[in-house]
């Protein structure tokens, strides 16, 4: 690897692959896959990583285009380290290569398939984490493999390449969910178990004994690459790369030590790493301290016109808020992982929020809220209600989701709402109303809500949000 080159161009052999990766997006390939070509480069094993796009071919051909090597610029507050990759060794776009990514997943040499779908991508119901069978995606996925076609989903794909492993008498690989669910581990096996229980109870039981699903926390922030980042690339490091990833210095993974024979890269040695035997208080911590706080910034953020989260905590009002936001209703829900302080944690996450080199923007955090809220917010309030503590921070946060998927700013100005169910969302909203009558549709979203959180937040929610509606975003943030 080096600070400065002319072109991407591979200077060691290409990789054998044993690792198949779902979700070829920025935050994968600025954040597990440079771990794993570190752990691979210490300590060998055939660890290459062949990624899959299950939507869009953007990104597969931008890496075909420079043989799968791409440039991770890491942006500190006073500099910019350049670093290439060159884990990856082929990609596939899904839709226009079925019969090429079955075989990889019936390939003896993949052992791990790692997942970073975005929550959205489980097709699972994120109030009880259960398969959405009603889902339109997961009916097509059914009967498609049950007629021997390839499915359309990533659970679809895991469920049919297990089936042909099964059948081809060869061990299943580990499924190692990298996405900001609480007990991703779980809910991936619960979402592959049930998918393969449609299909064939057998099957499902072979997977539910033999196969793996170990839990992950990720945590690296990775702002979305813009034409602009490229062309900063090109100015100062004279390297043309389409598929750059951009991201903080600060890099956490900690994985349950839970793979098929045992199967997986030596992490030993890394620092980034932490292998253990018990992810949870680790997952909670970072879904609810950090994951909990950005949503709750980028909505509040964005109705007040900021662009990113450094512009948001930048502003007094905002930096307070976050920081009582912690001490008062986040912390006291959790119990500190091993050998951390949480209040330390804390303020190290607020001087990352603050690192104005990562252009993190609040529009981005505030996509597909619908399937975030309840890990990243209503989670942490049914907590602190069984514990008789307040949550009027948090409940804050949830009205402004309320506001901003509605489609429209404090300003009257148009939002591009993007989530899974915006249409839905947006008829909620634009059905008009008082406060009351508004808070109560959106809380008869069982699929967010759940069933009984509803009734015991709706007074304090409505308060919120008309206090949103009458002293505005900055007046609601300074009251609460």
């Amino acid at each position: 690897m080096t600070a400065s080159i002319r072109c991407l161009q591979r200077q060691r052999p290409r990789p054998k692959a044993g690792i198949l990766h779902f979700g070829l997006g920025a935050f994968f390939r600025a954040h597990g896959a440079l771990i794993i070509e570190e752990a691979m480069l210490r300590s060998g094993g055939n660890w290459g990583i062949i990624g899959v796009s299950l939507k869009t071919p953007n990104i597969c051909d931008r890496l075909a285009a420079q043989d799968t090597v791409y440039s991770a610029v890491e942006l500190a507050p006073k500099a910019r380290n350049l670093a290439v990759s060159e884990i990856i060794t082929e990609t596939i776009f899904a839709p226009e290569a079925t019969d090429l990514l079955l075989s990889k997943l019936v390939d003896p040499d993949i052992k791990i398939l790692s997942l970073t779908i975005t929550e959205k991508g489980y097709c699972h119901i994120p109030s009880t984490g259960r398969l959405d069978l009603h889902h339109p995606e997961i009916i097509t996925d059914i009967e498609r493999i049950k007629q021997g076609a390839a499915p359309r989903t990533a659970i679809g794909y895991i469920v049919s390449g297990l089936q042909r492993r099964k059948a081809a008498g060869l061990k299943p690989f580990t499924i190692m969910s990298c996405d900001n669910l609480p007990n991703n581990g779980q809910v991936t096996r619960s979402v592959v178990v049930e998918l393969a229980e449609q299909l064939d109870k057998g099957l499902a039981s072979w997977i539910d004994n033999t196969a793996c699903f170990p839990a992950t926390m990720v945590d690296r922030i990775v702002p979305a690459t813009t034409e602009a980042d490229i062309q900063r690339l090109y100015d100062e490091h004279n390297v043309q790369d389409k598929a750059a990833v951009f991201h903080e210095p600060f890099c956490q993974w900690v994985i349950e030590d839970k793979f098929v024979g045992g199967a997986r890269p030596d992490f030993t040695t890394l620092s980034p790493v932490q292998l253990v035997a018990d992810v949870t208080p680790f997952e909670l911590m970072k879904i609810r301290m950090l994951n909990g706080t950005h949503s709750s910034l980028a909505y509040l953020g964005y109705l007040a016109g900021y662009e990113t989260i450094s512009d948001t905590v930048a502003d007094a009002t905002f930096k307070k808020f976050v920081t009582e936001l912690w001490q008062a209703e986040i912390i006291p829900s959790l119990v500190a992982p091993e050998n951390t302080d949480l209040a330390q944690y804390a303020d190290q996450l607020l001087a990352r929020y603050q690192n104005a080199a990562i252009k993190h923007r609040n529009w981005q955090i505030a996509m597909d809220g619908s399937q975030k809220l309840p890990q990243r917010l209503l989670n942490t309030i049914a907590q602190n209600l069984q514990a008789g503590r307040k949550s009027s921070r948090l409940l804050l946060a949830v009205a402004a989701w309320i506001k901003y998927v509605g489609g429209v700013d404090m300003a009257g100005q148009p939002i591009d709402v993007r989530d899974p169910i915006a249409p839905k969302l947006q008829a909620l909203s634009e059905a008009g109303g008082t406060s009351s009558e508004v808070v109560s549709r959106f809380l008869e979203l069982g699929e967010v809500f759940g069933s009984e959180l509803p009734a015991l937040i709706k007074p304090e929610l409505i308060d919120a949000y008309n206090r949103l509606e009458t002293l505005g975003v900055q007046g609601a943030v300074e009251n609460v």
